[in-house]
């Protein structure tokens, strides 16, 4: 996100346009957290996560008098447009502002990469290879001690960043919210197939919202009498430093998104389709659902069941 803001304050300055951040999200915006952003403002964060604008989730904006209060906001401080970095929730908030008459621009940050009109959301990259570290050095220590790990990743609507991380560390099986899992066939026969092809350790990677790491984890052990050892990686995976990927394409959807606002575009969205930049109608990219990568959960059970 930070590397968005660079961008987007830097572009505006390009454009001879006036920045100003607003401080944690809607909340900040009905309650006037604002500050005037310069290029000394964002000066070296380009490399850091997280986001120098604080995040916060906002219960009074989702009522009419709090948008009503955030739209009062918008004409006080004289706002021509916002760019909306975030996921589902900021969006439908954006769409809410839009309807007020603020033109709003949308650029999609989220790690569980489930905005159904773009190939990809700025997060994912980072939350991915932060995972694959962790897991690649946990399975240093359980090769040592020939044990099974059960990790769980975030993803409590979406197994995205589940199964791209679970393909990228050759896990034992990988349990995602999109299929319901058989513990028989999907978790205890991937052990077997595994205990057949010589190994001695597994790894499973399950995502928040298939199970409990620490359910499956007991499954297993009344199971097969193997004790799992049980790691949450958790909100480790959305800090860190961002990867040269999420640099890159936050800093060209910042620029794509005040360009988009100085031509006089609104409720827009901008999207990543087959490697080009692209801005869809927010209502129509919000409505659209993304499901999970069938060839990459066919390659998954290929090489588990193998």
């Amino acid at each position: 996100m930070n590397a968005a803001i660079r961008s987007v304050v830097r572009s505006a300055m390009y454009f001879g346009i006036d920045c100003i951040g607003i401080r944690r999200g809607y909340n900040g915006l009905i309650h006037g957290d604002i500050l005037r952003m310069d290029a000394p403002s964002v000066s070296r964060i380009i490399n850091s996560g997280g986001t120098i604008l604080y995040t916060a989730r906002s219960e009074e904006f989702k009522t009419e008098v709090g948008q009503q209060k955030a739209v009062d906001s918008c004409k006080l401080l004289g706002l021509d447009g916002i760019v909306a970095i975030g996921g589902d929730g900021t969006f439908r908030g954006a769409q809410a502002l839009s309807k007020y008459g603020i033109s709003v621009v949308g650029i999609p940050a989220t790690i569980d990469n489930d905005i159904a009109c773009t190939d990809y959301t700025l997060g994912y990259d980072t939350a991915s290879n932060t995972a694959v570290d962790a897991i690649d050095k946990l399975r240093d220590t359980m090769q040592s001690h020939e044990r099974c790990s059960v990790v769980e990743v975030m993803g409590r609507n979406a197994g995205h960043l589940a199964l791209y991380v679970g393909l990228a560390v050759g896990a034992t099986t990988v349990l995602v919210p999109e299929k319901p899992y058989n513990f028989e066939e999907d978790v205890l026969e991937c052990i077997r197939a595994a205990r057949f092809r010589g190994r001695t350790h597994y790894m499973i990677v399950v995502a928040e919202g298939a199970a409990s790491a620490f359910n499956v984890a007991q499954e297993i052990k009344d199971a097969i009498h193997i004790d799992p050892r049980v790691t949450v990686l958790g909100h480790i995976q959305r800090g860190g430093c961002p990867s040269a990927r999420d640099r890159v394409m936050a800093t060209r959807m910042g620029y794509q998104a005040v360009e988009a606002l100085a031509e006089g575009k609104t409720n827009r969205l901008i999207c990543t389709v087959r490697g080009t930049l692209v801005d869809v109608d927010l209502l129509e990219g919000l409505s659209m659902k993304r499901t999970l990568s069938e060839q990459q959960y066919k390659v998954l059970k290929a090489l588990t069941h193998a």
